[in-house]
């Protein structure tokens, strides 16, 4: 990221006449953390601001507790020509969805700010403050806030660790630095509740989720030869217990601590497609592997929609996966 990237999105901000905020379909706990800390931080300091996502419009069970949701605002009531908007956590302009248009809109006739740190971003906006080396996009969010000199309050800082707690998932993940626990440390000092968000963000879960948790794992298949664990979630499944899609975030986090894999993978049927989750747990990079199905995401945590059947989606990762291993292989021979 160009620190002018960076001045032009605080001026943009600091100027605006009121912000547009928008994050990706389906959001998880670092967009939709990033996304309502910045909503409250503009109200807070006298800027007009509009929050929201595209349908569903809803958010996973265990993200519920988020102070904010409330003051968000359902995407047929979002701006249709926002002058300065700024999308979170969004890598491509076709995962806003439904809020597409209105950030086009805003690119064509204001500023289109993009916050986000993942390093196969689109770079799609007018100014696009995208730092891979960020460890969640709520740090980005904590720099603009900074630079903005809007003072943290409870519900942001709240917010913010959200983001930052679930994408390092609970500082586990190789993005821990020393600086995100400084960032936790600061954010912890508004009395948060640390204790409970880790309960409703990891551990609480209905019986019913639990069941068909029960069901995808007894199906999981190990390719010990590839590292590979995968599992599927059917719209049988989901319906047959009564469970919502958004509800399955964490079951790739359960199938990742498979022993034998280096990779795990969780593909769910939904109605955009097959949507694909990936993690790596070793130098297999998966970022790479969703980008060839036109996705994207972090070395160790990426996804992808596919429009063909599970068997597909699997039989062409197993192949990516190969052809990564030989990749690596031959690098490693000196060949």
């Amino acid at each position: 990221m160009a620190a002018s990237d960076f001045d032009r999105a605080v001026e943009a901000i600091r100027s605006a006449p009121s912000l547009a905020l928008a994050c990706h379909v389906g959001p998880d706990g670092d967009a939709l953390g990033s996304l309502l800390a910045l909503h409250h931080l503009a109200r807070a300091h006298g800027m007009p601001s509009t929050a929201s996502w595209s349908e569903p419009f809803q958010v996973a069970p265990h993200y519920a507790f988020l102070p904010g949701l409330h003051l968000t605002t359902k995407p047929a009531d979002f701006p249709a020509e926002p002058e300065v908007m700024v999308t979170f956590d969004c890598g491509s302009l076709g995962r806003l969805g439904d809020l597409m248009p209105s950030a086009q809109a805003a690119a064509a006739h204001g500023e289109l700010i993009v916050v986000d740190h993942h390093a196969s971003n689109d770079r799609f906006g007018t100014i696009n403050v995208v730092d891979p080396d960020a460890a969640a996009t709520a740090v980005l969010v904590h720099r603009l806030a900074q630079a903005l000199g809007w003072s943290l309050n409870r519900d942001a800082a709240l917010c913010l660790y959200t983001g930052l707690v679930t994408d390092t998932g609970r500082f586990q993940y190789s993005n821990t630095t020393p600086s995100v626990f400084e960032l936790a440390e600061e954010l912890a000092s508004f009395d948060l509740p640390i204790a409970a968000i880790s309960r409703h963000l990891f551990e609480e879960h209905r019986f019913a989720y639990l069941q068909m948790v029960g069901a995808c794992l007894a199906r999981a298949e190990l390719d010990r030869g590839l590292g590979f664990v995968a599992t599927w979630v059917t719209n049988f499944d989901l319906d047959g217990f009564g469970v919502d899609v958004a509800e399955t975030e964490g079951l790739i986090d359960l199938l990742r601590r498979t022993a034998e894999a280096e990779v795990a993978c969780v593909c769910k049927e939904t109605t955009e497609g097959i949507r694909v989750s990936l993690r790596s747990v070793s130098e297999i990079d998966v970022a790479a592997i969703a980008a060839r199905f036109g996705g994207g995401g972090h070395r160790y945590a990426a996804g992808f929609v596919a429009p063909y059947p599970v068997v597909d989606v699997l039989a062409g990762i197993k192949d990516a996966l190969r052809e990564q291993r030989a990749q690596r292989q031959l690098h490693e021979s000196g060949g």
